[in-house]
């Protein structure tokens, strides 16, 4: 079914003019809906509740000193009472990343109780939580996806925190939610694509004697970067593990590795905090885990036979992937040199929506929308279907920082339309989908 290009056009007043606002499928328009009071809703509500509303990567944390989202945590408050006066919001939901237990330094004290951690993060983001149960009230259905920085947080400890929520979950750390008139929109998060954040229980599965072992390599990189981002990304001179001998790429199996040692390498040049790589830094007491590593205990090197691998965690991560792929219900599988590559690489994501809904004869999808990148995005492929990418609330984003605390917006219906918008420090909502539109390939 195609989208519809009709616009709707709604004169809003504010201060000393007119503003129009124009909601479309091709997201042609940089129109701003005026800035306002927390009682006055964020656009003029049509009649019908056919709206849903998408946020994701909010990263609230267990302290203000360890929380990506401080500054930005009052306006999301006055976006979410405001939204709760936009009467043609039928839904909003949070595609994953709401609680942050990722965003921690290493020096962090070990803990062993993940659902009182969680707790404790409730606890110090209540005024988030009582504007939620406030959109309950008001008449919107509110529903959570997981996403991997809050992956191990418990169904039953987000309902009693939020009760009347409603949670998408399809494993363990995952969920998709199917959703529109006509079950046309699919939301989740996007990191069960991401070889370094989706849930493996797998690969350090021997080595802990359990299957509980939930936390990707991504956890471990980073702790590693919150501490050296809250140390204030310090240049320390850091010697590395070498790979010197380069595989052959019909070696699947090595090149693989070796592509997975090229990423680390790279972003472990870049990220130096002052901790030594020989200190026993992750004292880990949770998922599975029970002992403290380094960080070459997971960095990869190769072996005196020449095999790459890491010594202790993750050893052989490629030889995981696949089968990890059939625990995280992914639907098309893709290889894990493709993963890897894919991982720093944000399109890569609306490839994979393309691969597993849009694309997918199994699937009856019109829109998809991920979260994960932190990088808004829209992208239109034809016959009436698109992807987008809800971004990221919270305060620095440098992957994107035109387009800070941007969201999603659909109208289901007959026909679909969608976009992207920003929403100002000053109350202002902005459709940003043309800046964050691109090709279709």
């Amino acid at each position: 079914m195609s989208f519809s290009r009709r616009h709707f056009i709604k004169t809003l007043s504010a201060g000393a003019g007119a503003c129009f606002i124009a909601m479309n499928t091709a997201g042609c328009s940089s129109d701003i809906f005026p800035s306002g009071s927390g009682a006055e809703p964020l656009w003029e509500p049509e009649t019908k509740r056919s709206k849903i509303v998408v946020i994701s990567d909010i990263h609230l944390g267990i302290d203000d000193r360890y929380t990506e989202t401080l500054e930005n945590r009052p306006i999301l408050i006055k976006f979410l009472q405001r939204l709760q006066r936009t009467t043609d919001v039928r839904e909003l939901v949070i595609a994953g990343d709401f609680l942050d237990e990722w965003f921690l330094p290493v020096y962090y004290p070990s803990y062993t109780d993940q659902d009182q951690f969680y707790k404790d993060v409730i606890d110090n983001n209540k005024s988030v939580l009582t504007e939620l149960k406030n959109v309950i009230d008001s008449g919107i259905k509110v529903v959570y996806v997981p996403g991997n920085h809050d992956l191990t947080l418990e169904e039953e400890i987000l309902q009693k925190a939020i009760p009347g929520l409603v949670q998408a979950r399809d494993g363990r750390g995952l969920g998709a939610y199917y959703t529109g008139d006509r079950n046309e929109i699919v939301i989740e998060h996007g990191h069960r694509y991401d070889v370094f954040s989706a849930p493996d229980t797998l690969t350090n599965a021997e080595l802990c004697g359990n299957d509980e072992t939930i936390m990707p390599a991504g956890y471990f990189y980073a702790r590693y970067a919150a501490t050296w981002v809250l140390e204030g990304r310090p240049k320390v001179i850091k010697t590395l593990p070498v790979v010197t001998n380069v595989p052959d790429s019909s070696d699947t199996d090595q090149y693989g590795a070796f592509l997975y040692y090229s990423v680390l390498k790279d972003i472990s040049t870049r990220i130096t905090p002052f901790e030594g790589l020989s200190q026993k830094i992750f004292d880990m007491r949770i998922s599975g885990f029970n002992d403290s590593y380094t960080y070459l205990d997971f960095y990869p090197a190769q072996e005196a036979d020449g095999t790459i691998t890491a010594p202790v965690l993750f050893r052989h991560i490629q030889r995981t992937w696949a089968e990890r792929q059939v625990l995280n219900n992914v639907k098309v599988p893709n290889s894990f040199s493709e993963s890897v590559l894919g991982a720093v690489k944000y399109e890569s994501f609306f490839t994979r929506a393309k691969a597993n809904y849009l694309e997918n004869p199994a699937e009856n999808v019109d829109i998809v929308v991920f979260g994960h990148t932190h990088v808004p995005s829209y992208r239109n492929i034809g016959g009436g279907k698109c992807y987008l990418n809800s971004g990221t609330w919270i305060d620095h984003n440098v992957d994107h920082p035109e387009t800070p605390r941007s969201f999603v917006v659909i109208t289901t219906g007959e026909t679909n339309s969608s976009a992207v918008y920003s929403y100002g420090k000053d109350g202002s909502v902005v459709d940003i989908t043309a800046k964050v539109s691109g090709s279709d390939s």
